[in-house]
């Protein structure tokens, strides 16, 4: 990247809010694995995972409006960030029900430290946004047109707007003893507004609330006829503020500020429901309306109100955020699709399909020849789909199982599972009802299936089938043969685009029995039925990932292990890596997001070493790779390191055993380990130094080398 390296080093080092450098202990002493000081806080390392992708803005590498968009992701993680992880601290405290993590840091001490370094990174997402993104788009003719830059054309414009499409659906809301203050909805744009004079009933009380409807852009593109050429962009909240007079005819505006409030959009459901879909319709309608737990507010809000609004929502100075700026930056993504200048984003690719499955045959010969590996984004998605369009089509096709998690109700995949149950084949589908911020979409995709004649259950209460798998039973020269599809990514043709995914397509019989004996457990009753090829969760994926590393640390010095991982903060498996480090083991982690773990501390973890991959794609494969003494195993896995993974979901870890496609997973990962721009290396004290190349050293960016690998572009 070109971002000034020690500038960013520097933001990142100063920060406080990760541990203290361990101290090396004597010669001889042994390290106590249970010390406080080896284990970082999960939310503060998720916060910085956050910086990384913010630091993406200022990475002239990426296409401009890709930059301002990797800005608004930032945002959107942070208002999940505080939705979830603030919430539930916040919750902990609430109820008496504190815990302490294994970094040894209460919920309070960590609410200050998440507060200090959040507003560190908000304030810098502003300047970048201010100082830099707007500028450079400005010098590319994209201009955010302010209210006192409207010439007199684009001001008529505006009113005509104003009073057309937000005047008849805005609902001016005055407070008084009969109108209290109102219910706002999550993350909604509102403007708190100071009045003088009396209204038609006599009332004078100073103060309103226009909530911004959330059926209008907030961002609107000037039309070209009032404009001298270019973009030109408008926000909603200027014109409101430019028409916030009309609202209130006959009194006086002497200000309209805006806010945004940030809730607990976390659901908690009982594990002894009798009906869970019932129950998730009814808590859907609360995450709207949750506690409140962050307030945004234009920094030019006088301090009264501010007060007025902690007051009114329960909050302190700490959750507050006055900005510089628009309270709801993630809608600034629109700019993609009001500009059209496909010279400032990535340009297009078509993903790849291995020679394997090119031709006409059927995907079902193709996989009985052999088991097929693919890469997504940069190989294509449609062979799953094609699997799946052909089992329904398929007169020998008996039975279809899936699992989904996050798909979408219009998706495809949908389509062809109720196309095989309209066709009288056998279809059930486990859908998750609970995955965040999807749970309405997954109740609607439930009863568009049923309507199918799709058998539909909801996976077992207590545990989130997280688990990515499909199961086609086909009769075949007079026996029946299983085909299944196991994944790392949910079932999203949208998300196979964006986000790094691995899909194995295989015929192997004992995988086939594993996945059988795996629906049957969560579409059943039984004891745990014993599995001969694949490790899952809650049963025995943990264990045997422990008993793995174990062997690897017998191998000392001649052992390797890779891991890849979204997240790794499960103790146990810490523990284990600590330990096989000590034996002299050489282990590398491709943890995209948290990491608790500390590396390279002498004495404790001087093998490993721990890497963050950030950029145009959200790295999102879990690998698990032992070298085995020269006889590898390598592990595809729906599960990342951590507890809800491992102990209270449904998850799979399937095994790659073709020679072909263990060798090519390992040159996958040793992609990543060679990247030297869009990697992030984790220090022993917590902070995170981006890989720069050597002097005369040509960039090495995975992602990019992996395209070009994969696609011939670039």
């Amino acid at each position: 990247m070109t971002t000034d390296t020690a500038k960013s080093q520097a933001v990142v080092d100063g920060d406080q809010s990760v541990p203290a450098p361990v101290e090396v202990p004597p010669t001889g002493e042994e390290i106590n694995l249970d010390a406080s000081e080896n284990y970082f806080n999960r939310e503060l390392s998720l916060l910085q995972f956050n910086y990384r992708v913010l630091k993406q803005a200022l990475d002239t590498t990426h296409p401009l409006i890709n930059r301002l968009i990797f800005c608004c992701i930032f945002s959107s993680n942070m208002d999940e960030f505080f939705e979830i992880r603030v919430a539930g601290l916040r919750q902990q405290m609430k109820y008496g029900r504190e815990t302490i993590g294994a970094d040894g840091m209460m919920p309070e001490q960590a609410l200050g430290e998440i507060s200090r370094v959040a507003h560190e990174y908000i304030n810098e997402q502003y300047d970048i946004l201010n100082n830099v993104l707007i500028p450079e788009m400005e010098r590319e003719n994209i201009h955010f047109v302010r209210r006192r830059e409207w010439t007199q054309e684009q001001a008529e414009w505006v009113r005509n707007y104003f009073e057309d499409e937000i005047l008849p659906v805005v609902s001016p809301i005055g407070l008084d003893p009969s109108h209290p203050f109102p219910r706002l909805v999550n993350k909604s744009l509102n403007f708190i507004v100071e009045l003088d004079g009396k209204d038609a009933f006599g009332r004078e009380t100073g103060m309103a609330i226009v909530p911004a409807p959330r059926s209008l852009p907030r961002l609107v593109r000037l039309p070209d006829e009032v404009c001298n050429g270019g973009d030109n962009l408008v926000f909603l909240s200027s014109m409101i503020h430019a028409h916030a007079d009309e609202l209130f005819p006959g009194m006086e505006v002497k200000g309209c500020y805006q806010f945004r409030l940030t809730r607990n959009a976390d659901l908690e459901l009982e594990d002894d429901l009798e009906d869970l879909a019932s129950a998730l319709r009814g808590e859907l309608l609360s995450r709207r309306f949750g506690d409140g737990v962050r307030l945004e507010v234009a920094d030019n809000c006088p301090e009264e109100l501010v007060q007025f609004l902690l007051t009114e929502f329960g909050l302190t100075e700490r959750d507050l955020y006055q900005v510089h700026g628009p309270v709801n930056l993630t809608r600034l993504m629109a700019v993609g699709s009001l500009v059209d200048r496909p010279d400032l984003t990535y340009s297009g690719f078509s993903p790849s399909i291995p020679r394997q499955i090119r031709s006409k045959e059927s995907m079902f010969d193709a996989i009985r020849k052999r088991p097929i590996l693919l890469l997504h984004p940069y190989e294509n998605f449609s062979p799953v789909v094609d699997l799946l369009r052909q089992a329904a089509k398929d007169p020998q096709v008996l039975a279809i199982r899936q699992t989904l998690y996050r798909t979408g109700a219009d998706s495809e995949i949908v389509e062809a599972l109720a196309d095989a149950a309209r066709r009288g084949k056998e279809v059930t589908a486990v859908i998750e009802l609970r995955a965040r911020f999807s749970e309405a979409e997954n109740l609607e995709l439930a009863s568009r299936l049923q309507e199918a004649g799709v058998i539909v259950v909801y996976g077992v209460v207590g545990y989130k089938t997280h688990a990515k798998m499909i199961l086609i039973v086909r009769r075949e020269e007079g026996r029946l043969r299983r085909y299944v599809h196991l994944g790392t990514g949910n079932y999203h043709a949208a998300n196979a685009r964006l986000y790094t995914d691995y899909s194995f397509l295989t015929c192997d019989e004992s995988i086939g029995d594993d996945v059988n004996k795996l629906f049957q457990q969560l579409t059943g009753m039984g004891k745990a039925l014993k599995i001969k090829k694949l490790f899952h969760s809650p049963f025995t994926l943990h264990s045997r990932l422990l008993s793995l590393i174990d062997r690897e640390a017998g191998f000392g010095e001649k052992g390797r292990i890779i891991l890849k991982f979204n997240g790794l903060t499960e103790i146990q498996l810490i523990k284990a890596l600590y330990r096989a480090s000590q034996a002299g083991v050489k282990i590398d982690l491709i943890i995209r997001g948290i990491c608790c773990l500390r590396p390279e501390v002498p004495g404790l973890s001087d093998n490993i070493r721990v890497r963050s991959i950030v950029g145009r794609f959200l790295e999102h494969t879990r690998v698990y790779y032992f070298g085995n003494n020269g006889r590898p195993e390598v592990y595809c896995s729906s599960a990342d390191g951590m507890e809800r993974n491992l102990l209270s979901r449904v998850e799979t870890a399937f095994p790659i055993e073709d020679p072909a496609l263990v060798a090519r997973l390992r040159e996958d990962l040793d992609t990543y380990l060679a990247d030297n721009c869009q990697a992030w290396m984790l220090q022993p004290d917590g902070s995170y130094i981006q890989n720069q190349p050597g002097e005369g050293e040509e960039r090495f960016a995975s992602q990019l080398v992996l395209l070009e690998r994969l696609t011939g572009k670039t």
